[in-house]
């Protein structure tokens, strides 16, 4: 499942932040002007998740793993309680 920040939110004007989900893992990209950052991370390595969703506006998501905070910003309410469903589902089945 791919997930895509909107292009009017904060910081995503020209290249809006991806959140990919898969088997495995979570990719996170934050694409730059010269350059961008991805990051891969395991499900199981996933300690937290929290969610801001403001009343009017665009949602930020913050993974923690293990004391490391990666914040994604610009996606939609539904779109944020999507990915916290996915990786709720594929966490709690890796732990059993």
């Amino acid at each position: 499942m791919k997930f895509k920040a909107s292009r009017l939110s904060e910081g995503n004007k020209v290249f809006p932040a991806e959140i990919n989900l898969d088997e495995n893992s979570v990719e996170v990209k934050i694409p730059g002007l010269f350059s961008g950052d991805s990051k891969y991370l395991n499900y199981q390595d996933i300690t937290a998740i929290e969610v801001d969703k403001p009343i009017i506006g665009f949602c930020t998501l913050r993974l923690y793993l293990n004391g490391t905070k990666i914040e994604v910003h610009g996606f939609s309410a539904s779109d944020v309680k999507e990915i916290r469903r996915v990786i709720d589902e594929k966490r709690n089945s890796l732990r059993r």
